[in-house]
C-alpha cells in the first residue's frame, strides 16, 4: 500500500511537468490558457509536498 502512495505522489510532479511545458508552449498564444496552467502546475507542486508529508506522517510511529 505504501508503494500506491508513493506512485500517486509522483503522479503529481509528472502531472507539473506536464503543466508547466503546456504553459511554455501556449506563452504566446492564449496567455490566460497559460496562467491557468501555471496555476495547476503549482497547484501539483503543493499537492506533492502536502500528500509526501501525510504519508511520512502515517508512516512513523507515535511516540508519545
Amino acid at each position: 500500500m505504501q508503494n500506491l502512495w508513493k506512485i500517486f505522489e509522483y503522479g503529481y510532479l509528472v502531472i507539473a511537468i506536464v503543466f508547466s511545458v503546456e504553459t511554455v508552449l501556449k506563452w504566446n498564444e492564449d496567455r490566460e490558457r497559460a496562467y491557468l496552467l501555471a496555476g495547476f502546475s503549482i497547484l501539483a507542486v503543493f499537492m506533492y509536498f502536502f500528500r509526501r508529508r501525510f504519508r511520512k506522517k502515517r508512516e512513523t510511529p507515535n511516540n508519545l
